[in-house]
C-alpha cells in the first residue's frame, strides 16, 4: 500500500509539473507573439488641425490596444500642412486643402504632384461656444441670426442688448454687457471656413470688416483671423475654449468645434438657417446639412480629390440644417520622403483604416458626426496608396457606422428629428432648452401672452391703451387686450395685488391656460378642443387665480370686476411666475431689494404670500397666482429660510458639543487613572 501511495505521489507530481511547463510555454509563446506584433508597428507623428483634434485624440487612444502609437500635435491646420511638406510629420490634418493660390496674402503651399491624399475623417460643426449670464444664471438657449453672428465677429455689434441680438431672443431680457469675440490667433481652417461662410452670405459685413482691419485689399477666404479692438485672441480650439470658459470671461463668444463646449460643459448659440429655423451643430444636424455638400470626384487631380463646396449647404431649406457644417481630413503621404518611410506605413495604413470604421461609431458622443458611406468607400481606396499598407478588403456593412442605412441613404440624416415651432424666426418666445455642454440645463423665458375675448360684463370708459401695451397706474386695457407681463426672477412677491378668480366654470379662451401657469376653475373646459394644461406641468393647483390685468395700485374706480376676462398666459415649457417689473422708464428698487446693473431686473424685498411664488418643482398653491403689468413670465425658485432663534439655538449647541469635546477626555482619564484596583 505504501509504494502504491508513492508511486501515485510521484505520477500526480509529474503530470502538475507538465502542465505548468505547458503554461508557461504557452504564457512565454503568447508574449512572444504579441511582441512580435508590437514590433511591427512603428510609433508615427501627425500634426494639424485643433478642429478634428478631439476625434484624433480618441483615435489615438483606441488603438494602443493594438499596439499602435500615434503622436498628434493639435498646432493648426496651416502648421500641419507646412510640416508635411516639409518633411517633418508622418502625417497632417486640415479642414481645409492645400492653398496654391491663398486669399489673404499668405504664402503659397506647393506640394510635390502626386505626394499626397485627401481622406475625410470626420464630420462635425464649428459652434459658437458663450459666457452669457442674467441675473447670475448662465443663458443656455442664446439664439443667433446669421447677419448678428458675423456683426459680432467684425466689431460691428459689441454689447448683448443690442436690439438686433434682443429681437432674435424675444424670451430674454438681454444684459447691457460688452460682447467679447474670441478667435483664433494660428493658421486655422476653422477661421478659413467660417471667414468663406461670411464672404459668401454677408459680403457687405465681411468686406466692411476687412478694411477696418487693415487687411484690405486681401479681403478673401482667410485662416488667418483679422483682429479689431475688443477682440480677444487664442491658439487653437482649446485656447479659444479655454478663455471662453474662465469665470472672468463673461460676455465672451468664441468658435469652435462643437465637441469643445460639449467637454466644457457650455452651451452654444442657435444659429438662424436658410429655412427660418434656429438650430445647432448636433450630429444629426450636421448630417442633413452635409447632404448638400458638393464632394469632388475627380480621382485623376489629387490636388481636389475629396475636398468639399458648401455653397449648397448654406442655402439648405431643410430645418434641420445647420450651415457652418463641414469635413476635416488626413492628409496621407502617398511617397516615402523626409522621416517618412514603408514600415510607418504600415502603420499609418492601419491607423486610417481603424478611423475609416471602428472610430466612427464614437463620433456622436465626442460631439463629431460620422462620415456618409460614400466617404468610407472613398477613404479606403485613398488609404490603398499609402507606401507600405497592408490593403484590407473591409466590408463596408461590418463597420457598423450610424449613418449607414441598408439602401444606402443616411440613416442619421433620416431619423434626425424636427426643430420645435418654439425654433422658428418671428415666434413670440423662445424655446428654454439648453444646448451644446448644457443641453440638461434649460433657461427660464418669457411667456406668451395671448388676448382674450371681451367679457360679457362691460368696463367703464377709462384711459385705454392699446393692444399688448403696458397701461399706466389705474388704466383699465381695451377690450380683449391683455398686457404683457415682465420676467423679473429677483423681484419682490407682494408688489401686485391678485385679482379675484373667474366666475365658476368659466372657460379660459382658445383653450390656454390662465396666468402664471394656473390650471382653469374647477370644471372649466377650455374653448377650441385644446387639452387643459395638467396642474403638475404648470405647477398650479386646479382653481387657482387669474392675474389681474390692472396695475398694482389695484382697480380703476368704478371699473367692474366681476365677471371680467383673466389674461391668458401661455408657457412653452417649464412651470413660470409673473412678477411685476418696473416700466421701461427705469427701476426704483423697494427697501431691501437690488437691481442687476446690466438688465435692470431687481431682486430682495420682503415677501408677501397675495403673490404666487413657483417653486423650480413646479408646486404652487392653488389660488396664489399674481398680478403683472409687465411682458412675460419666468420661472421663479423660492428657498424656505429659517429663523433668527434656530440660529442661535444651533450655536449654542455647537459651543456645548465644543466644550464637551475638549474636556471630557481629561476628565474621564483622571477619574480612570486614580481608581484603585479592586
Amino acid at each position: 500500500m505504501s509504494g502504491r501511495k508513492g508511486s501515485a505521489t510521484c505520477t500526480s507530481s509529474r503530470l502538475t509539473a507538465v502542465v505548468l511547463a505547458a503554461l508557461a510555454t504557452l504564457i512565454v509563446s503568447g508574449t512572444a507573439t504579441s511582441r512580435v506584433v508590437a514590433a511591427s508597428y512603428q510609433r508615427i507623428s501627425g500634426e494639424g488641425s485643433s478642429w478634428a483634434a478631439n476625434a484624433i485624440d480618441a483615435m489615438r487612444v483606441n488603438v494602443k490596444q493594438f499596439g499602435i502609437t500615434v503622436d498628434y500635435n493639435p498646432s493648426g491646420s496651416t502648421a500641419g500642412r507646412k510640416d508635411f511638406l516639409n518633411g517633418t510629420v508622418d502625417f497632417a490634418a486640415s479642414d481645409i486643402p492645400f492653398q496654391f493660390n491663398p486669399e489673404d496674402g499668405s504664402a503659397p503651399e506647393n506640394p510635390a504632384p502626386g505626394s499626397y491624399a485627401y481622406m475625410p475623417v470626420v464630420a462635425g460643426g464649428t459652434a459658437f461656444m458663450y459666457n452669457l449670464k442674467i441675473n447670475g444664471k448662465q443663458v443656455t438657449n442664446l439664439r443667433l441670426s446669421g447677419a448678428n453672428v458675423a456683426k459680432i465677429f467684425t466689431g460691428a455689434i459689441t454689447t448683448w442688448n443690442d436690439p438686433a441680438i434682443q429681437a432674435d431672443n424675444p424670451g430674454l431680457t438681454m444684459p447691457a454687457r460688452t460682447i467679447v469675440p474670441v478667435v483664433r490667433s494660428d493658421g486655422s481652417g476653422s477661421s478659413a471656413q467660417f471667414s468663406l461662410w461670411m464672404i459668401s452670405q454677408f459680403p457687405d459685413i465681411w468686406t466692411d470688416f476687412c478694411n477696418r482691419s487693415g487687411r484690405a485689399p486681401k479681403c478673401g477666404e482667410t485662416s488667418f483671423y483679422p483682429t479689431v479692438p475688443g477682440m480677444i485672441s487664442q491658439q487653437g480650439d482649446l485656447g479659444v475654449a479655454g478663455y471662453v470658459s474662465q469665470g472672468f470671461a463673461e460676455g465672451a463668444i468664441g468658435y469652435v468645434n462643437y465637441s469643445y463646449a460639449l467637454g466644457n460643459n457650455f452651451p452654444v448659440a442657435k444659429v438662424l438657417n436658410a429655412a427660418g429655423f434656429f438650430t445647432e451643430p448636433t450630429s444629426q444636424n450636421v448630417a442633413v446639412s452635409l447632404l448638400k455638400a458638393q464632394i469632388n470626384t475627380d480621382a485623376t487631380n489629387p490636388a481636389v480629390y475629396l475636398t468639399q463646396q458648401l455653397a449648397g449647404v448654406y442655402s439648405d431649406t431643410d430645418p434641420r440644417n445647420y450651415q457652418l457644417s463641414s469635413y476635416s481630413y488626413l492628409i496621407l503621404p502617398t511617397t516615402i520622403a523626409g522621416q517618412f518611410n514603408a514600415d510607418k506605413g504600415y502603420t499609418l495604413g492601419a491607423f486610417a483604416y481603424y478611423a475609416m470604421c471602428q472610430a466612427q461609431q464614437q463620433s456622436a458622443s465626442l460631439g463629431y458626426s460620422p462620415l456618409p458611406v460614400n466617404l468610407v468607400r472613398a477613404g479606403f481606396d485613398q488609404i490603398r496608396k499609402i507606401p507600405g499598407v497592408a490593403v484590407q478588403d473591409i466590408d463596408i456593412k461590418a463597420c457598423k457606422n450610424p449613418t449607414f442605412a441598408a439602401d444606402g441613404s443616411n440613416l442619421l440624416a433620416d431619423s434626425a428629428p424636427q426643430p420645435q415651432a418654439c425654433d422658428q424666426q418671428g415666434s413670440i418666445s423662445e424655446c428654454p432648452n439648453g444646448t451644446g455642454g448644457m443641453s440638461n440645463v434649460p433657461t427660464a423665458v418669457l411667456a406668451v401672452v395671448a388676448a382674450t375675448p371681451t367679457p360679457a360684463a362691460t368696463t367703464p370708459a377709462a384711459t385705454t391703451p392699446a393692444a399688448g401695451a403696458t397701461p399706466s397706474a389705474g388704466a383699465t386695457p381695451a377690450a380683449g387686450a391683455t398686457p404683457a407681463a415682465v420676467a423679473d426672477p429677483g423681484a419682490a412677491a407682494g408688489d401686485a395685488a391678485p385679482a379675484p378668480a373667474p366666475a365658476p366654470g368659466a372657460n379660459p379662451a382658445n383653450g390656454a391656460a390662465p396666468a402664471g401657469g394656473a390650471a382653469p376653475a374647477a370644471g372649466a373646459t377650455p374653448a377650441g378642443g385644446t387639452t387643459p394644461v395638467p396642474a403638475s406641468a404648470t405647477g398650479a393647483a386646479a382653481g387657482a387665480a387669474t392675474a389681474s390685468p390692472v396695475a398694482a395700485g389695484g382697480p380703476a374706480p368704478g371699473a367692474a370686476t366681476a365677471g371680467a376676462a383673466a389674461p391668458v398666459v401661455t408657457v412653452p415649457s417649464a412651470p413660470t411666475v409673473t412678477v411685476p417689473r418696473a416700466g421701461a422708464g427705469g427701476v426704483t428698487p423697494a427697501a431691501g431689494r437690488t437691481c442687476d446693473v446690466d438688465t435692470g431686473v431687481c431682486g430682495g424685498g420682503a415677501a408677501s404670500p397675495s403673490v404666487a411664488q413657483v417653486a423650480s418643482s413646479g408646486a404652487a398653491a392653488a389660488g396664489q397666482a399674481s398680478a403683472s403689468p409687465g411682458v412675460g413670465a419666468i420661472t421663479a425658485t423660492t428657498l424656505a429660510q429659517s429663523g433668527g432663534n434656530s440660529s442661535v439655538f444651533l450655536v449654542f449647541l455647537v459651543v456645548l458639543l465644543t466644550i464637551g469635546l475638549i474636556f471630557a477626555p481629561a476628565l474621564a482619564w483622571r477619574r480612570f487613572s486614580t481608581t484603585e484596583p479592586a
